[in-house]
């Protein structure tokens, strides 16, 4: 079997009180600011079923968000933002937010239909949110310092964030603008319980994005993963592909660019009731037209996340193992 070496983050987990872990950061504090993060939980959840934002997994009845904000933390994050719908504020901030205020400043931005760019309104019948671009864009305003992106509902591991923070870390400006992200491998992105959607990376000699590829339906093969078109189409896959799992890296500057794109995505197809802005589209064109670099770093560590009912099982398993490693302590947050 070959063996893999993961980047682990090595800072102190200090023990409160309480006897919960508390992360020390990992990157020194200097010139550039800390990096903050933010986080896209105002998904519905549907096909899961309920919140899943805040589906207990952990031993110690955790969240992923749990692991993913301990890890940030770990990685030098001292301020997290959470993209919300206003209506989930209190529950959210009862549930989860308030056990992380000892170690990171809290702050939420809601994601409504009416935050949209001046001159704009919401088009006539228009219920379905506009998407992970606008989830982002709506952080606008609590935004102040280089910042890293992920999903509320997804285990990432700590190698991502640490890689990042290394990378937002340096300091260095555009133009063009400099992100990154953080490809995990396809066969370490599925789910057992059914298929998934996934954005397939083309990145080019140097390491960096070309484009993004969206897949609605991807499942596991007797051969590898395979994706099964509504047309019939069928394509399969080696398994080996990288694919954006929404671990991103950005600097403040995004904003401006991503508002410039919203507006034109509302003239273009704000119309449509189910379009949406999508961030790997809206960062995709800033590629195409010259406006941003995007470097991509990979990682073996395997992606799980709750797309469907019967994933938190699997999901339980999973963490239960990292614990029993020494990866992360049995109790997160207390």
């Amino acid at each position: 079997m070959t063996q893999r070496t993961f980047l682990r983050p090595a800072g102190p987990l200090n023990t409160g009180a309480n006897g919960e872990a508390r992360p020390g950061p990992l990157v020194p504090s200097g010139t550039v600011p800390a990096p903050e993060l933010v986080v896209m939980a105002a998904g519905l959840g549907s096909r899961f079923g309920g919140l899943k934002q805040l589906e207990p997994v952990g031993p110690s009845g955790e969240a992923l968000l749990d692991y993913a904000v301990f890890d940030a933390v770990r990685a030098g994050v001292e301020r997290v933002i959470f993209v919300i719908r206003r209506e989930m504020e209190r529950e959210f901030h009862e549930n989860r937010g308030r056990r992380y205020t000892r170690n990171a400043e809290v702050v939420y931005a809601f994601q409504v239909l009416e935050d949209l760019p001046g001159g704009t309104t919401v088009p006539s019948g228009r219920t379905k949110p506009w998407g992970t671009a606008h989830a982002v864009y709506a952080a606008r305003a609590a935004v102040r310092a280089p910042f890293v992106v992920i999903n509320a509902d997804d285990f990432y591991g700590p190698e991502g964030f640490a890689l990042l923070a290394g990378f937002l870390a340096e300091g260095r400006q555009g133009p063009p603008e400099r992100y990154a992200m953080v490809a995990y491998r396809l066969r370490n992105t599925l789910s057992l319980h059914g298929s998934v959607a996934r954005g397939v990376c083309e990145t080019d000699a140097a390491g960096f994005l070309v484009a993004i590829r969206e897949y609605e339906r991807i499942e596991s093969g007797v051969g590898g993963p395979v994706h099964r078109g509504n047309d019939g189409e069928r394509h399969a896959f080696a398994g080996d592909e990288l694919v954006s799992m929404n671990l991103w890296g950005f600097r403040p500057g995004l904003m401006a660019h991503l508002e410039e794109r919203f507006r034109a995505f509302l003239d273009d197809r704000g119309r449509e009731p189910s379009a949406e802005f999508y961030l790997p589209a809206a960062v995709g064109g800033m590629i195409a037209d010259g406006l941003a670099t995007v470097r991509v770093f990979e990682t073996e560590w395997p992606w799980f996340g709750l797309t469907h009912r019967e994933d938190v099982t699997d999901v339980k398993r999973r963490l239960l193992a990292l614990v029993e490693q020494g990866v992360y302590p049995a109790r997160l947050w207390g």
